[in-house]
């Protein structure tokens, strides 16, 4: 996200509004904990199981030249939606809808032709990063959030679809859901030797692209990570860990996460890791009260900010 001093790690503008969730939201809760970089790691893996996804991010080869500002935006975009302002949530969709517009092209197993804003596609983003960032929260975190709290989470996730060109209809509204979700598209998930390339590499990005923080970050967190994934997910992926190594690497990584869960340790890890991304927790955790302390929709965002907004206020000044 670009500031006004640029740098990625100072904000734009000071937030107007409690965006779509809100400072008692689950959402707030789970996506600013320390359990989101894992969550993130997971979500960015699986990704590549769908096919055309695999194929436009290869096609595009963003994680090979950039993959720290790559990975950094991405996780940027999700914790914007999650905690900041109407205005700045749907800004930083439209930039996402318009670079996903150019990707498209042929994915290579089926010979049909892609597309990075496919509604299916943006659906299997979407529900993996958000049942990741729980899951690594519930595994690692304090644990499981109870059921109506669970149920809110699973409510504001069919809200931040709206976000993507996927129907709110279509997004999973429940844990129940989710695995019926899972169960309905495994038969279209697949891997191949582009998919494979890239989850590997985003598990173990070697240093000499990802630079220092990127490699030690992605190595440290990769065996917890897959300690998060189910039988099936290792093996169409050749994720390679023994139930052993699941078991011994659990007090660790719940030991680190505890240690890293203070704002200053927070903002630390990301400052090297994803600086954008910790511009946007600066922000949420220090930037200054913002003015209308209640939720706003995103159809009343996107009426407010979004493109119609711009062109009507556009046509105003036109006119004077």
């Amino acid at each position: 996200m670009p500031t006004s001093r640029g740098r990625a790690d100072q904000p734009r503008r000071e937030w107007e509004d409690y965006g779509f969730f809100g400072p008692d939201s689950p959402s707030w809760q789970v996506w600013t904990a320390p359990t989101a970089l894992l969550g993130f790691q997971r979500s960015v893996v699986l990704e590549h199981f769908d096919p055309f996804l695999a194929a436009a991010v290869a096609d595009m080869y963003g994680i090979y030249s950039d993959p720290r500002g790559r990975l950094d935006r991405t996780l940027a975009y999700f914790l914007t939606v999650a905690v900041a302002d109407g205005r700045t949530a749907i800004e930083a969709s439209e930039i996402l809808m318009r670079v996903h517009a150019k990707a498209t092209g042929i994915e290579p197993i089926s010979g049909q032709r892609y597309s990075a804003n496919n509604p299916a596609s943006q659906l299997w983003i979407h529900v993996t990063g958000w049942h990741s960032v729980l899951k690594c929260y519930e595994m690692y975190g304090p644990g499981p959030l109870s059921a109506a709290r669970e149920q809110r989470y699973w409510d504001d996730c069919v809200v931040a679809a709206e976000l993507q060109t996927c129907k709110p209809s279509d997004v999973p509204s429940s844990r129940a859901q989710v695995r019926e979700y899972f169960a309905e598209v495994r038969p279209r998930l697949c891997s191949s030797e582009r998919a494979e390339r890239a989850m590997h590499y985003l598990l173990r990005t070697p240093r000499a692209q990802g630079k220092f923080s990127l490699w030690a970050g992605s190595r440290l967190m990769a065996r917890s990570t897959i300690a998060t994934l189910p039988r099936w997910m290792r093996q169409m992926g050749r994720f390679e860990q023994s139930a052993a190594v699941d078991r011994a690497i659990l007090a660790p990584t719940r030991a680190a996460i505890r240690a890293t869960g203070s704002p200053r340790a927070k903002l630390a890890i990301l400052r090297g890791y994803a600086p954008m991304t910790g511009g946007v927790l600066r922000q949420h955790l220090y930037g200054d009260p913002r003015p209308r302390a209640e939720t706003i929709t995103p159809a009343r965002a996107r009426e407010l900010y979004g493109p119609a907004a711009k062109l009507r206020a556009e046509a105003m000044f036109a006119g004077r």
